[in-house]
């Protein structure tokens, strides 16, 4: 039998901004093992990157999530992490010594919105809102893959 927290997550990944993401080929669901999901997110280049998401307590909860290798079931190897061509704000979020990989640096996150007070009046755009749900999450990701400052991981590119 299935949680409230689990029930809410499957509630938003059959709403109508979750399935248009998918759709426009912005995010695919890869499976749901409760409280983990994964989510495979598209770059401008193509390549996707799959996040394993931690949802217990969602959505009161934020989740936290990190780029996933599903073939080794292993936080993704750094030389496969997004890189930034400038040492922008991709550098920052995509950081595999943050939380030794677990978490992106991103104040929608539960693991990294601790300690950073300062993004609630910052940041408020990008802080977890549990009414829009995993989709806020995904579209903020998708927006850095897709950045000017996003670059191939160094094993990608080369």
């Amino acid at each position: 039998m299935s949680t409230p927290d689990e029930r809410a997550l499957q509630a938003d990944l059959s709403k109508p901004s979750f399935r248009l993401g998918e759709a426009e080929k912005r995010w695919s669901l890869i499976k749901v093992e409760w409280p983990y999901l994964f989510v495979a997110v598209t770059a401008s280049d193509g390549q996707s990157f799959t996040l394993r998401f931690n949802c217990s307590g969602y959505p009161a909860t934020p989740p936290t999530a990190g780029p996933w290798d599903m073939t080794r079931n292993a936080v993704l190897a750094s030389a496969l992490w997004p890189r930034s061509r400038s040492g922008g704000r991709v550098a920052a979020v995509f950081n595999p010594s943050w939380k030794d990989g677990t978490a992106l640096y991103l104040p929608c996150d539960r693991v990294s919105l601790t300690g950073h007070d300062n993004w609630l009046r910052e940041m408020p755009s990008k802080i977890w809102r549990p009414s829009v749900g995993i989709v806020h999450y995904l579209e903020l990701v998708h927006e850095l893959l897709n950045c000017r400052d996003y670059s191939p991981s160094a094993r990608a590119a080369a």
